[in-house]
């Protein structure tokens, strides 16, 4: 257990810390393009079931529906895979 979660003094402040991941797809022409992942970590989730919530700062599909690939999990690695798969499920097309 970490101290940094003794910080937090009132639950609905929704303290979580940062975990910043990359990885790099291919888009449809081609060139390499890269997405950061952010997975926030939870003192107090609303689920304790979902501590972890992972989000990507691109959107895919963007010429039909664009998507944000995104994932809850009660692990940081459960989140941070079913992001990824979110990602690679839709072409990017930017």
């Amino acid at each position: 257990m970490t101290d940094w979660i003794f910080a937090q003094t009132d639950p609905t402040d929704q303290l979580a810390k940062l975990h910043h991941f990359s990885i790099t797809k291919t888009a449809e022409n081609g060139s390499p393009v890269e997405f950061v992942i952010t997975v926030r970590e939870y003192v107090t989730p609303k689920d304790p079931m979902m501590k972890f919530f992972a989000t990507s700062d691109r959107q895919t599909n963007q010429k039909a529906l664009p998507y944000t690939p995104c994932a809850w999990a009660r692990t940081l690695l459960q989140a941070l895979s079913e992001c990824i798969v979110a990602i690679h499920k839709f072409p990017y097309q930017g």
